[in-house]
């Protein structure tokens, strides 16, 4: 049973940093109902205040242990833009309000916990928490920082998608035994634990007095990050050392359709007075499938939810589809049917399950492995499927899309009826940039194959009659990006008259392998040095260069062109209007 009100007793205090969302889109309301489902009492208290622990002292103490979440995402994110300034909005509190979590919410949430309810069980998860569960480069302070884990001194952190390892976690706690060896989990210990059959990672102190020590513990880390073939890692912290057990396996389609099906509302708490911003785009979406194969570098995916594949059945995404038309709100427009990556619905290769993904190889950049299977049929099946529900007018995909990938299915069927039924008349992409160099650095394929897509999704989409467009989604002062590589982008922009209004700077969050060379200054595939833009003023070049055609960027554009050496292109992007003489009205 999930209860809302204060006062309530429970096995579980569940706090999150998120308003309350009933709703699958949100990780602290699959957690609760999975405890739910086990026949556990969860209490949810959300955003609670943070100056003192009255909010907490508001419930009994909990039978079995108190749960902490920062919300969906890191709440460093979630407060400041990539120029470290407080954002006007937080998308996960009613009515966008910020100030309703603290930064770093999760530490300070299990500090309060701690203060309230002394000796009772304390367990971490969500993004923030999985994300920070070793020692990491922290860019807000521009620091490595321990594990949170070790910070918090909380008894197990649960990482990536969590409902096996919480129910494993429920289930010791009832029976009174210890949290170790959890797939899926990492435990503290105070005192340095040793264990042979655990790989060494270089320790928080390594890792604070050398960068090349730093970028071994990354790429271990994430070497290891496998259900089926990883090791746990123990990465000392000073006296203590976290041990990191191998993830949990993904969830069968079986099990995936039963999350599914919990009793969600789908609603927000019925006391909220203004809306959730975060609902909006999810209430009417479908997610379809798990995890990533696509290892993108500056993307967490891949070091959260892992490279294995896990999706529902078409008749668990279809009743979904069908409960939707029931509702009074719902006007035939389902937004998405997605995931992590949109048309992954499978492995990237037979061997994967069995073998687990390969280590130290990508499966699509920047060449796609021989053995990838890019069959797009079961994707397509299920897509044909949910636009001939009845009440269903349109059914988009505004997912990230691995067109990479796409452009390999052999009949490209799936592509032209993605530009048919599921375009909204833009189709968003992520070619990141157009430097073939700078793209290795991002693990993304080669510009080629981005100009190859564009012409085959505006080819599909003149058949079908329609008029439709790209929307490219592109990164400045990647780790590996110069000047010059800006001037590159932004001359390739202009050539093909593409106006990006989606451009974002890099932003070093933790877990990835992009912030590791944005710290460490070393390339993670070569090990060698490599540029990193860090300076304000060349970061606000490199991404005014991208857009290059808004007025306001005009002066950038021109000192970033003078800075690069290229005083001959500034008449290229403006050039001088030319007088002719005529005669004055009279």
């Amino acid at each position: 049973m999930i209860v809302l009100e204060r006062g309530a007793e429970c096995d579980f205090l569940l706090v999150t940093g998120d308003a309350w969302v009933d709703h699958p889109s949100f990780g602290a309301a699959v957690i609760a109902h999975t405890l739910s489902a086990e026949g556990y009492t969860v209490a949810v208290l959300s955003q609670p205040r943070w100056r003192d622990t009255a909010d907490f002292a508001a419930y009994p103490r909990p039978r079995l242990a108190i749960m902490v979440t920062g919300g969906n995402l890191d709440s460093m994110v979630a407060h400041y833009t990539v120029a470290k300034r407080r954002r006007e909005r937080d998308l996960y509190t009613p009515g966008g309000v910020t100030g309703r979590r603290p930064d770093r919410a999760a530490s300070v949430y299990a500090a309060l916990a701690r203060q309230a309810f002394p000796g009772l069980p304390l367990i971490l998860g969500g993004l923030e928490a999985s994300l920070r569960r070793f020692a990491h480069y922290d860019y807000w302070s521009d620091s490595v920082r321990p594990s949170i884990l070790a910070e918090t001194e909380a008894d197990a952190l649960v990482y990536g998608m969590g409902e096996r390892a919480v129910r494993e976690i429920a289930r010791r706690l009832r029976e009174g035994r210890d949290l170790q060896s959890i797939p899926g989990a990492c435990t503290y210990y105070k005192s340095n634990y040793t264990n042979n059959k655990f790989i060494r990672c270089p320790s928080l102190e390594e890792c604070r007095a050398d960068k090349r020590k730093y970028l071994d513990a990354a790429l271990l880390q994430y070497a290891e990050h496998d259900p089926v073939r990883g090791r746990a890692l123990i990465q000392p912290h000073g006296a203590g050392a976290v041990v990191c057990y191998p993830p949990a396996r993904p969830l069968t389609t079986a099990e995936l359709d039963a999350v599914a099906v919990y009793p969600y509302t789908r609603l927000p708490d019925p006391s909220y007075t203004q809306e959730v911003p975060a609902l909006e785009e999810v209430r009417f979406s479908i997610i379809h499938n798990r995890g990533c194969f696509g290892s993108c570098r500056f993307c967490a995916l891949a070091f959260h939810q892992g490279r294995l594949i896990s999706a529902r059945s078409h008749a668990s995404v279809l009743r979904e589809a069908e409960g939707f038309t029931r509702e009074p709100d719902f006007k035939g427009y389902i937004h998405d049917i997605g995931g992590p990556t949109a048309n992954f619905r499978h492995n990237a290769c037979a061997e994967q399950a069995r073998r687990g993904a390969c280590r130290g190889r990508t499966c699509l950049a920047p060449e796609p492995c021989e053995h990838l299977d890019a069959s797009h049929a079961d994707y397509l099946s299920l897509l044909r499927k949910v636009r001939a529900v009845p009440g269903v007018k349109k059914a988009f995909i505004r997912s990230g899309l691995r067109y990479d990938y796409l452009l390999l299915d052999k009949n490209r069927r799936c592509l032209r009826e993605i530009a048919e039924h599921h375009t909204s008349g833009q189709l968003k992409v992520a070619p990141e940039h157009c430097v073939d160099s700078v793209l290795r650095r991002m693990g993304k394929p080669k510009w080629g194959v981005f100009e190859q897509f564009s012409k085959a999704f505006h080819d599909a989409s003149r058949e079908a009659g329609k008029k439709q467009f790209l929307v490219p989604y592109l990164i400045s002062s990647h780790p590996g990006a110069t000047l010059n590589d800006a001037v590159e982008m932004a001359l390739t922009l202009k050539r093909q008259g593409r106006h990006p209004e989606q451009v974002q700077d890099f932003y070093p969050t933790p877990g990835t392998l992009s912030t590791c060379m944005y710290y460490t200054g070393l390339d993670t595939q070569t090990r060698k040095p490599l540029y990193v833009a860090k300076a304000p003023g060349e970061k606000a070049m490199q991404r005014a260069l991208l857009q290059w055609k808004n007025p306001k960027n005009k002066p950038l554009v021109i000192a970033a062109l003078r800075k690069a050496g290229r005083e001959d292109l500034i008449g290229v992007f403006y050039p001088r209007k030319k007088y002719t003489n005529r005669p004055k009205k009279a």
